[in-house]
């Protein structure tokens, strides 16, 4: 298991294609969802200091807040409410250029601007997603749909 991150600028792609490897060793032999989903959520936001950077996990009828970096967060989140809860119920990504513009949304913080929402899946159920904020507009990219996608495949 690897405990350091190099941290590389440079494009967005060349920073996810290092990182991608790297968080393949900060999970290799953890079987502990807790700490692996933490590792997950640090080194995102290690590399690219994003707003906040966190999981939230399917408990009965609800995304129950788990691991994550940045300032306090909504605990819970229900099926269909705000981007998470879409996200869920969708059971794909989103991507919102402005949050204030998206039906619903739930402000945990006034910062946040934009978001992409990430399903994680385990033997094809959804069983929570990768939230991701950023204080700027329009942020989130194909890119990092595709990386994160990847990202989250990696989840033991």
């Amino acid at each position: 298991m690897a405990e350091d991150l190099s941290i590389l600028k440079g494009t967005k792609t060349a920073q996810y294609e290092s990182l991608v490897p790297q968080i393949k060793g900060l999970l290799e032999g953890e079987t502990n969802l807790v700490a692996n989903l933490a590792n997950i959520a640090a080194a995102l936001k290690e590399q690219f200091n994003w707003w906040w950077v966190g999981f939230y996990w399917i408990q009965e009828d609800e995304l129950v807040l788990g691991p994550f970096q940045g300032p306090v967060a909504c605990t819970r989140i229900k099926k269909g409410r705000g981007v998470c809860g879409k996200s869920w119920e969708i059971e794909k990504t989103l991507i919102v250029e402005d949050v204030a513009q998206f039906p619903g949304h739930i402000a945990c913080s006034s910062f946040s601007k934009s978001e992409i929402v990430v399903p994680v899946f385990k033997n094809g159920q959804i069983v929570g997603v990768l939230d991701v904020d950023s204080e700027h507009l329009a942020h989130f990219d194909e890119t990092d749909r595709a990386f994160l996608e990847k990202i989250v495949g990696l989840i033991p």
